[in-house]
């Protein structure tokens, strides 16, 4: 039977979520590929179990994340119930809503119809009785704001979330998801951009910005840009990368020879700091304290390991900011 590691919160730094009482790790685990059938249960369990070891308490989910859909939410709902029964009020467990689940026309986007049908069916899933936050987990062109807000007010009416999230949202489409959930009572706690070293448009948009004066808080996915930013691609595409299996995520066209020069002088400064290029991604995405959690997938205990070790360093001199900020833009 798994025990809980003694000393499990010595040295992850938990920051406060907006203007709320919520602390989350700086580093979070996502749940997105690394968790369905195609991979083997002793080492996904390995790898959740790491993760509360090192005082990684957040884990992320959407309802269609595995392959297949939902099988993620399975997955964890299965070690939920033989490593963490005992654990469930340390854990922040957080799903979405939003992209397409299963056929027809109440099977994605943003209706109230949709949205909590999927909470219930990602909670018996997981076999929970809440969860921690719920997200919309993209803006709907054709449903008014006012019912998705709505329905994500009905979570916690319900006692089926506690807090909700915006995922993919615009600067002002946050704002108005804002104010209508502060004049339903249920304040908007959080915000998942994807935000980068070579992402910025969490800062070109503004929406950080936005975050900041709405005292929202922020997590980052894909902080490592789909593994460009781990190291695998300074030699060029690996033979079992991502970009060589032509994912819809990432593909070959995009590791140009430019980008791999940028990437390499990246490491050069990466290696200056002590650190691998991911452990210096992640942190630079939570340089500042503006982003309040990065999230980071893991395909083994040892890789989880590396990016937790990001938080050794999260500090930048500004001349370093300025080298990183040349290189990215050149």
């Amino acid at each position: 039977m798994y025990t809980a590691h003694p000393d499990r919160y010595a040295d992850m730094p938990y920051r406060r979520t907006g203007r709320s009482g919520l602390k989350l790790p700086a580093l979070s685990l996502g749940l997105w590929h690394n968790f369905g059938p195609d991979r083997p249960v002793e080492t996904q369990r390995a790898i959740l179990r790491r993760a509360f070891d090192l005082g990684v308490t957040h884990f992320d989910l959407a309802n269609n994340y595995g392959p297949p859909p939902g099988s993620a939410e399975s997955a964890l709902g299965e070690a939920l119930k033989a490593d963490f029964a005992s654990y469930r009020d340390e854990l922040v467990i957080s799903t979405k809503a939003g992209y397409l689940m299963w056929p027809g026309p109440y099977g994605e986007w943003g209706s109230r119809k949709y949205l909590l049908s999927s909470l219930d069916q990602s909670l018996t899933r997981m076999g929970l009785d809440y969860v921690d936050v719920f997200y919309s987990h993209r803006p709907d062109p054709e449903t008014p704001l006012e019912e998705t807000m709505g329905a994500l007010h009905t979570a916690v009416r319900q006692g089926k979330a506690l807090y909700v999230g915006v995922s993919n949202y615009s600067p002002e489409q946050t704002r108005e998801a804002a104010r209508i959930l502060a004049e339903l009572g249920t304040p908007l706690l959080i915000h998942q951009p994807r935000y980068s070293m070579l992402d910025r448009r969490p800062e070109t948009s503004g929406l950080l910005d936005t975050l900041d004066e709405l005292q929202v808080g922020s997590i980052a996915y894909s902080p490592l840009e789909q593994g460009l930013l781990t190291g695998r691609y300074l030699d060029g595409i690996p033979e079992d990368s991502r970009a060589a299996s032509d994912s819809p995520f990432l593909n070959s066209d995009a590791v140009t020879e430019e980008l791999v020069g940028k990437l390499r002088d990246l490491d050069e400064i990466a290696k200056s700091r002590g650190q691998s290029l991911a452990q210096m991604a992640l942190a630079w995405v939570l340089r500042e304290g503006r982003v309040t959690s990065a999230l980071v997938g893991a395909s083994s205990p040892k890789q989880l390991e590396d990016s937790v070790s990001a938080i050794g360093n999260l500090d930048f001199g500004s001349d370093e900011l300025t080298r990183i900020d040349k290189i990215v833009n050149r």
